[in-house]
């Protein structure tokens, strides 16, 4: 389950309202130790060996697209990233915007040289 970020919204609105247009960028999978919300609010892991990483998601189908097409693997690398609660979906591997946010089936502390692995099709993107 995922939820739109407002910047997402505000950009979406604006493409079909054409005010501006909606390209389609590179999306970076990344991590959250507390919910980042619609305005991406929370706290993104930092330090030890992360990064976001880039990933490519199915067509949509009825509302929903999966992804990642193959799964992605996160591993902490010289100290603890503490307990991973959430998942964005971004549009840069830094800074950039947030799209899309959901919470993870189960959080999970992560400690030194742990991994965190979202198999493929593991995340599910859905429009109401």
């Amino acid at each position: 389950m995922s939820a739109k970020s407002n910047y997402l919204e505000d950009a979406v609105l604006d493409h079909v309202l054409g005010t501006s247009a909606l390209t389609s960028p590179t999306v970076y999978i990344s991590l959250y130790t507390s919910n980042p919300n619609e305005d991406d609010s929370g706290t993104e892991v930092s330090g030890s060996g992360y990064a976001r990483i880039s990933a490519s998601f199915n067509a949509a189908s009825s509302g929903t697209a999966t992804g990642p097409t193959v799964a992605k693997e996160f591993t902490a690398s010289g100290g603890a990233w503490g307990t991973v609660t959430h998942f964005g979906l971004h549009d840069a591997s830094t800074l950039g915007n947030l799209l899309y946010y959901g919470a993870l089936t189960a959080s999970k502390t992560i400690a030194d040289g742990d991994t965190l692995r979202f198999d493929a099709d593991s995340i599910s993107v859905t429009e109401a």
